[in-house]
């Protein structure tokens, strides 16, 4: 990773309140040296460069730590090239981290990283999210997609998933809010509401970002 990336990367550490040890620095540094790298051969990502990554997959994926605890187990539908999945597996240590994607190239690159990290409780699955019901029925504190479909598909995925007070998260741009809204009658028949949406700026770019967070009633 370049030095302005660097730069970038701790400005906005500091502006989401999150300070890294040395260690955990290097695994950024050099998770940002896989993508690029493995991207040049297939299609991971469509974001290339030092400080694109940084700020809109690294601090992007940061933001969740806004939603969520450091404990507990997550579940990330949809994480591509491992996004949220990774970087948040990096910051919480103790969180046990299951990444699902249904392209298996994807899975394969996250596998391997998260092996060069020595990531702990981090299992890349190649599966779609429809047939995860199947064994993890009611195993995840937290459900989580970064613009993976629109909040009803994704919430009626995702909640045979959770544990009784377990959260779903929708990672959204601008207009979170307004699709929380939309969303409200669809999740009242599944038996589900919006409870919080958490609406800031993605520390950098200053881009609109918000987090929709779901739960049953």
């Amino acid at each position: 990773m370049n030095e302005r990336a660097k730069e970038l990367f701790s400005r906005g550490l500091t502006q989401l309140g999150l300070q890294l040890t040395s260690a955990e620095l290097g695994k950024f540094y050099q998770l940002a040296t896989e993508l690029t790298k493995w991207s040049r051969k297939i299609n991971l990502t469509a974001i290339r460069g030092d400080e694109d990554i940084v700020v809109k997959h690294f601090l992007d994926s940061l933001t969740l730590l806004r939603a969520i605890g450091s404990k507990g187990s997550l579940l990330d539908i949809g994480s591509g090239g491992g996004f949220p999945a990774l970087p948040v597996k990096i910051a919480c240590h103790d969180l046990h981290v299951v990444s699902v994607d249904a392209v298996e190239k994807k899975i394969i690159f996250q596998r391997h990283a998260a092996r060069l990290l020595g990531l702990h409780h981090f299992d890349a699955l190649h599966v779609r999210g429809e047939e995860l019901a199947v064994n993890y029925a009611g195993h995840f504190d937290w459900v989580v997609s970064r613009a993976f479909s629109d909040i009803p598909t994704f919430v009626r995925m995702a909640l045979p998933l959770i544990k009784g007070s377990g959260k779903i998260v929708a990672m959204k741009g601008r207009g979170g809010k307004d699709e929380a809204r939309a969303a409200e009658h669809p999740l009242i028949d599944m038996g589900a509401r919006v409870v919080e949406v958490m609406e800031f700026t993605l520390p950098v770019s200053g881009d609109a970002r918000s987090l929709v967070i779901i739960e049953r009633f």
